[in-house]
């Protein structure tokens, strides 16, 4: 099928494209897999298996007190029921949409005061707000949160530093991982004993789940929750400033329109490089690399590497592609994302003079095989007291 006539059949509008191809590796033994349709069928396999980040190394004979990542089958399917609640068009209406409002609020006044802003702070600190309150991580100062979970989960400038500077930033990342378990997750376990609230972290503790069970869910919400939708959102702003035209469609359409252009920024970017899994049988690891398959011109079309917001339309597919997953593992958390990055660049691009007066410097984390983008800049006319721009109401992701 044509791409749309407006796109040259030679863009290439991919960012990280070099470092991706630079420093994307697989795990050793792991088969790469590349075609969409292989992928996806794996991912919906039964006789597959979650894999990578140490998953088939788990001890998984206490499904109860399993993270549930690490999980597979039924054990699988009971658990991520129980936290499916919290994912809901009606929880984002309801509960989090609240709180992005009262935190873009807070950012876009204070950018509005200096005329200037930092794109992933910005970003990090609003995805922190969100998934720590569908978390139960509430009872501390959400700032030096941020500040010990970023410190713990960036990796991307590692190799650039000497054995001395390796050996200070692994201690730096240990003592903020600790200072991350006792300043916010104890005292949130603490808390959420005395008053079980309705989030994951009082589950968790009527489940009866020990201390290092609760310690890699915090983790594993931080990096999936918090830290992707960090580098999403500065990706997309990043493409849409250097693309008039489609900063212009983004802030000119509907919601579900600009969810669109997010999408297919995302099937062009997907954070993470790769998904695993494991044959049950055979014990054979399979590597899915998520930005070949979104670049699969049997299933996403013609000129794969440009930007084009009508290809899932066009295609009659889903416009994330794979690049929230697919199957029982699919990503619980796909519609908070999209949500509170639509929110947050909606109100970006209403700003009197926005402006990218820094692009962000390209990292790459060989813990996440993903990309990190850092120091942002924005900048725009100043208005003290005075709002960015107009108010709109926001209806959830069906």
């Amino acid at each position: 099928m044509p791409a749309s006539p407006t796109i040259d059949a030679d863009r290439d509008d991919r960012k990280t494209a070099s470092i991706v191809a630079a420093r994307a590796r697989p795990e050793k033994g792991a088969t790469r897999v590349t075609g969409f349709r292989e992928a996806r069928n794996i991912l919906r396999s039964a006789t597959m298996t979650q894999a990578g980040g140490g998953a088939q190394y788990f001890d998984k004979s206490d499904p109860g007190s399993t993270p549930v990542f690490f999980l597979d089958g039924a054990d699988h399917r009971q658990k991520r029921a129980t936290i499916a609640p919290y994912f809901t068009p009606k929880a984002i209406t309801t509960r989090y949409q609240a709180i992005m409002e009262r935190v873009i609020e807070e950012q876009f006044t204070a950018l509005r005061r200096t005329g200037r802003g930092t794109l992933d702070v910005m970003s990090f600190d609003l995805a922190v707000a969100v998934a720590a309150d569908i978390v139960g991580l509430t009872v501390t100062d959400r700032a030096r949160m941020a500040r010990r979970l970023s410190a713990s989960l960036s990796a991307a400038f590692y190799h650039q530093h000497n054995y001395l500077g390796r050996l200070y930033i692994s201690a730096r990342k240990f003592i903020n991982q600790i200072d991350f378990y006792f300043n916010d997750v104890k005292p949130a376990v603490r808390d959420r004993r005395a008053n079980p609230q309705d989030d994951i972290l009082s589950h968790l503790i009527a489940q009866g789940c020990s201390d290092k069970t609760i310690m890699i869910e915090c983790m594993t919400y931080a990096a999936a929750g918090m830290v992707t939708t960090r580098e999403f959102i500065v990706m997309a702003a990043w493409h849409m400033f250097d693309n008039p035209d489609l900063r212009t469609r983004f802030v000119e359409s509907n919601q579900e329109e600009q969810v669109a252009i997010l999408q297919e920024i995302l099937r062009l970017e997907p954070i993470a490089a790769f998904l695993y899994r494991q044959e049950t049988e055979t014990k054979d690891v399979y590597a899915l690399c998520l930005r070949d398959t979104n670049l699969d011109e049997t299933v996403v079309g013609a000129c794969p590497h440009a930007i084009d917001p009508d290809r899932a339309t066009r295609m009659k597919a889903n416009g994330s592609f794979l690049s929230f997953g697919d199957g029982a593992h699919h990503c619980p958390g796909w519609q908070v994302a999209l949500h509170e990055s639509r929110m947050f660049l909606d109100r970006l691009f209403r700003v009197p003079g926005i402006r990218l007066d820094r692009a962000p410097t390209i990292g790459w984390s060989d813990m996440l095989q993903s990309y990190e983008l850092r120091n942002a800049v924005v900048t725009c006319d100043t208005a003290s007291g005075q709002e960015g721009s107009p108010r709109r109401s926001c209806v959830p992701l069906a």
